[in-house]
């Protein structure tokens, strides 16, 4: 009996303690003696206390090892869309044995587009059926076959229908990778996980650029080709994504990949049951995909992804960069047209880089409307350049500078934002049971206005002038600036439920494990 009043005594003391202390900070905060004496500070202080009792250590490496991992896909489809500028004269010149008429390359260089666009719909079904991992895997297959056909080429046709087939592999990985990478990324780290996708295309591109300085156009590929390959031997040690394993109920390997990528001391119970409960809510309602489609919160989320792509595309990237060697020629810089490329490469890479450092600082919105102001003048600049030379070649004599430093900003500003944030924002904006399926329809918009101003840059330029046609891609990325201005959420820090609730005008709605507490 005494043990057990003394047990007694000393929980009745803890437990006055407990309320004395509590009591005692409660007065402290209120009257900002100990933690501040704004109301922010407090919030913050009572943020701690809520979270300090939920929080979990979770590890990260293992995402970003997960991510880069996936990544190498993004690296093998950027040494595909950089191919055709160090492999363009060889092949014009009768390399291969056969001729290659301008025209005709044109058409080996769009291929890929066309190939990308067929591609993005029918992979959007089929990563919702196989899951990420394993169609990212597949994928390895008609990119090798598609590089062995280039290889080993004996006609124009057979470099056509080569080139097609690689635009299938990298155009599937454009809408596989973020989407794996979103769903395998915590919030507080997923917009850095998320631009790995275009710092790893940067990348394949300067890294082709790079080897195609030294290398002809056979042994490029063949190098090229070898790329797939290393990343399959990686990649298939990764893990599936935790929310495909429970669309599929396979609530046990979910488990398991969420303990891969966040730790065995992670406690998964709360991170696992928001999946199950998502999951169950999507099978309480099954809807077609067509009524998938047509729900208010998805037509916003596909208005913004498509919005996105649309501007990324007709900001005048393909024209800044087709123009590049050019720029750098009549600026008498003294650099030739294979280093040229390589400096556009490099300056690619850094600034896609710079972004994935601070995307999850400074936000998705931010990044977006800077990189447009700032590349909107940029062309402007460049038009003016190009509409004085057509008009006096000899009054630009002394501006060599200003196209160079219009370029270099245009790119370096393009790789921040408008180059690594649509794909990112594709990856975040839909719920998971749409996700395949719109993801892949903003993916294959991408891909015909890649090809649509790929080819008719050249006839725009002929009706309306250089300059002009700079200045029209001017106007454009103003409009996509105030696009993003009015239209894009801000997705840093949100989960990916958080964010489809904002998109459903819920923005004031806590989270349910909160609403618990």
């Amino acid at each position: 009996m005494s043990s057990t009043s003394s047990e007694s005594n000393l929980k009745h003391n803890r437990a006055s303690l407990a309320t004395e202390e509590s009591s005692h900070l409660l007065e402290k905060a209120a009257s900002g003696e100990k933690y501040g004496s704004q109301k922010a500070d407090q919030d913050s202080l009572l943020d701690n206390m809520v979270l300090g009792s939920t929080e979990s250590p979770s590890r990260t490496f293992p995402q970003y090892v997960a991510a880069l991992a996936a990544a190498g896909g993004a690296f093998a489809a950027g040494s595909l869309l950089g191919w055709t500028s160090p492999a363009q004269t060889p092949l014009t010149n009768g390399e291969y044995g056969f001729p290659v008429s301008k025209a005709a390359f044109s058409w080996i260089g769009s291929a890929m587009t066309l190939g990308a666009a067929c591609v993005c719909i029918p992979i959007g079904f089929l990563i919702n059926f196989i899951g990420r991992k394993l169609t990212m895997l597949l994928l390895v297959l008609p990119f090798t076959v598609g590089w062995a056909m280039l290889i080993w080429a004996q006609n124009v046709e057979m470099m056509y229908a080569a080139r097609f087939i690689l635009g299938i592999s990298g155009g599937a990985f454009c809408v596989t990778a973020p989407m794996y990478t979103g769903e395998i990324a915590q919030k507080e780290i997923r917009g850095t996980l998320g631009s790995f996708f275009q710092l790893m295309i940067t990348a394949g591109i300067l890294f082709v650029y790079a080897i195609g300085a030294g290398l002809d156009v056979f042994w490029m590929s063949v190098v090229c080709g070898i790329l797939p390959l290393v990343f399959g031997a990686i990649f298939v040690f990764m893990p599936e994504s935790p929310t495909y394993l429970v669309s599929k109920d396979k609530n046990e390997g979910a488990i398991k990949s969420i303990q891969w990528l966040r730790g065995e001391e992670y406690d998964y119970k709360m991170e696992i049951e928001e999946l199950k409960e998502t999951e169950r809510k999507i099978k309480e309602n099954p809807v077609s995909v067509g009524t998938a489609l047509m729900r208010p919160v998805t037509l916003k989320a596909l208005s913004i992804s498509l919005g996105l792509m649309f501007f990324q595309q007709l900001c005048g990237i393909n024209a800044v960069i087709f123009y590049s060697t050019d720029i750098f020629v009549d600026a008498n810089t003294g650099i030739n047209a294979n280093l040229s490329t390589i400096v556009v490469g490099i300056m690619q890479v850094i600034a896609t880089f710079v972004s994935v450092m601070v995307v999850d600082k400074l936000g998705r919105r931010l990044l977006l409307l800077a990189s447009a102001c700032v590349m909107a003048l940029s062309t402007i600049a460049m038009g003016i350049y190009f509409y004085m030379q057509e008009k006096d070649a000899s009054s630009v004599d002394n501006l060599g500078w200003l196209p160079v430093s219009s370029l270099c900003v245009f790119i370096i500003m393009f790789s921040i934002g408008f180059g690594p944030v649509p794909w990112l924002m594709m990856g975040e904006l839909f719920s998971s049971d749409i996700k395949g399926v719109a993801g892949s329809i903003a993916g294959t918009s991408n891909w015909v206005l890649a090809f649509i101003v790929t080819k008719t840059f050249e006839d725009l330029k002929g009706a309306l002038g250089a300059g002009p046609t700079f200045w029209l891609f001017a106007g454009i990325t103003i409009v996509g600036a105030i696009f993003v201005f009015f239209f894009v959420p801000e997705t840093k820090g949100k989960s990916l439920n958080e964010i489809q609730r904002e998109l459903a005008g819920n923005r004031n709605e806590q989270p349910s494990s909160i609403n618990a507490l």
